[in-house]
């Protein structure tokens, strides 16, 4: 039996007082959303700080997870923010997903002073800062040895509600980064490749259903070579284009895909998802049939996203 679908969002920007924007974290829970989700960046205007952020949004919540997608780990020692997502899994009565990666923005290290090292680098530290992590929310004093980072006799504390750890999502586009997920996360985020998608030889292919075949094969087969259960892992799947039809009005989700691959590319995609909701319901249901895809990702407009939850949310 397939896993029930669990829809997530963005949550909303800071650009408005902040009883307001509690109030619309509290509308994301009431309609049926699993989880609110915040990136995290520096630069280009960006304004809210993902952890913090995502303490309010559990104080003001009951039901309703929250999520980073993603972390960048650069920016944050494992140790400290190890700490910090252990609190934040007690004082929410566990609901965090914690979603770490690499980094990808140049412009977010470029304007902090910090060394934008080559990707298999970048790679290397987070594999190491997930065991690091992992390994402080267990229950004995860790010792690491690494090549980016030492840990001695340091016990993690508190221990977190949800056990071993709370699910740790990992994901990317790229053949690496996917397997690492598969051998160490809960939740595999399928993420298209900025590079392949904005060149034009490439984009059409990247964005379709074979090669999202491929990234999910990659995830499975390195789960397995690790001992893990393949059917274990949770895959999620961020929707770029989100265009439904509901009540006589076309509500909009967008990214900027349109610019880069052909519409009928586009279209076939599973990251764009077009149509009136039993349409989009209908291709979400053939999503999970195929692949295993049952967590989406639908985007920062409540209003296009909520008839879709609705229909599907738990089925």
């Amino acid at each position: 039996m397939p896993p029930p679908f669990r829809f997530a969002i963005s949550m909303p920007p800071l650009t408005q007082p902040t009883g307001t924007w509690r109030d619309q974290i509290r509308r994301i829970e009431d309609l049926g959303f699993s989880t609110v989700a915040i990136s995290d960046h520096f630069a280009n205007g960006w304004t809210m700080d993902p952890i913090v952020a995502m303490s309010v949004a559990a104080e003001a919540t009951t039901r309703l997870r929250v999520s980073s997608l993603v972390l960048c780990n650069d920016f944050r020692h494992p140790v400290l923010l190890h700490k910090s997502m252990a609190n934040l899994d007690v004082f929410s009565g566990g609901r965090l997903e914690l979603g770490l990666g690499a980094g990808w923005l140049r412009d977010d290290h470029d304007a902090a002073g910090l060394p934008f090292d080559p990707p298999g680098v970048r790679i290397d530290r987070l594999t190491e800062a997930i065991e690091v992590m992992i390994r402080l929310f267990a229950d004995r004093p860790v010792t690491f040895a690494g090549q980016h980072y030492r840990i001695t006799e340091l016990d993690g504390l508190p221990k977190p509600v949800q056990r071993p750890h709370p699910p740790l999502a990992v994901g990317g586009g790229s053949r690496r980064i996917l397997e690492l997920a598969g051998r160490t996360a809960d939740i595999v985020a399928i993420n298209v490749s900025l590079g392949r998608i904005m060149d034009p030889a490439h984009s059409d292919a990247e964005l379709s259903t074979a090669r999202l075949s491929g990234k999910i094969a990659w995830a499975r087969s390195a789960a397995q070579t690790a001992g893990r259960d393949p059917d274990a892992l949770e895959f999620q799947l961020s929707v770029l284009d989100l265009r439904v039809a509901a009540g006589g009005v076309e509500h909009r989700s967008s990214s900027s895909l349109a610019a880069y691959a052909s519409p009928e590319a586009l279209a076939a995609s599973a990251v764009a998802l077009h149509g009136t909701v039993d349409e989009c319901a209908d291709k979400l249901l053939a999503l999970r049939e195929r692949h295993g895809i049952s967590y989406l990702h639908l985007g920062s407009n409540v209003d296009a996203a909520a008839p879709i939850v609705q229909r599907l949310a738990g089925r």
